[in-house]
């Protein structure tokens, strides 16, 4: 394996459950991979791994072919941005001020001026420019999450002033919370950043979006990878059916040959052991 980020035969277990049962993937430079899989299949365990947050059980991860462990907290920062699912803050932050955190240890040094253009451009660059003054506590949901995509950015643009190449960029569910305008604007935000050559490791629950962005999608099930490859090749009804548990039909979109994920007709009769248990009452 001679990739970007490589992960060898990686596990992770806790209180002896394993999350990350011996995974082996890598990722390339300029790469914008999706991660899928349902809940609990250890998607958000992986990018943290990937991000060295935490340490393999077993197994090795490396960036560039250094271990992640020898890198330390303020390496990693110039190499790899991270938003991360729901995170909170204690403080009543405006908006433009929880975008410089991103700068809290990669950009110390940098003028003032500098400093604030970058922050200016991530606000914009993540539709929040408008919201620059408000108290992020104030926002709604999608409101906050693309503020935390300003934050992530900012960071990222620091590192590469600072002469790091490959870098990426790791995010956990990053549209759970948008209406589909917003969805839609920071996916091709996303891709803007892939044809740096900047690796985009993305969670993603809505597969259609998830289908139309990525180069690459691996679908996680129980902590292993069970389908890696183009979305044309992973998501099909097999894999709906035995990793997703989900009623639906597969069709693919005459102009580009991606696939489209429908609910079948069916879906709106009920559960039929939802409508057993309310006729009980």
């Amino acid at each position: 394996m001679n990739a970007f980020i490589e992960v060898e035969n990686v596990s992770y277990a806790v209180n002896g459950r394993t999350l990350i049962d011996s995974i082996s993937v890598g990722f390339d430079p300029g790469e914008f991979v999706v991660i899928i899989g349902p809940n609990g299949a250890g998607k958000s365990t992986l990018l943290r791994l990937l991000s060295g947050e935490l340490r393999p059980s077993s197994g090795r991860i490396a960036w560039s072919g250094e271990p992640v462990e020898n890198f330390s907290p303020a390496r990693l920062a110039l190499r790899r941005a991270v938003m991360a699912q729901g995170a909170s803050l204690a403080f009543p932050y405006p908006v433009h001020e929880v975008a410089r955190q991103g700068l809290v240890v990669v950009g110390r040094r940098l003028p003032r001026a500098q400093a604030d253009k970058i922050v200016a451009r991530s606000l914009a660059v993540s539709g929040v420019q408008h919201l620059s003054h408000r108290n992020f506590q104030t926002l709604s949901g999608g409101e906050q999450q693309r503020a935390r995509f300003a934050r992530a950015l900012c960071q990222l643009k620091t590192g590469q002033g600072r002469g790091c190449v490959c870098q990426a960029l790791l995010l956990d569910e990053p549209t759970s919370s948008l209406d589909l305008e917003h969805q839609l604007a920071l996916m091709r935000a996303a891709r803007a950043i892939v044809a740096t050559g900047v690796t985009v490791i993305a969670i993603v629950h809505d597969l259609n979006i998830a289908a139309r962005f990525a180069d690459r999608l691996i679908a996680l099930a129980d902590g292993r990878i069970v389908a890696d490859g183009p979305a044309t090749e992973v998501i099909n009804e097999a894999l709906m059916r035995n990793v997703f548990r989900a009623p639906v039909r597969v069709d693919h979109d005459s102009e580009t040959g991606l696939p489209t994920i429908l609910p079948r007709a069916d879906v709106r009769s009920g559960d039929v052991h939802v409508h057993a248990f309310l006729e009980r009452f």
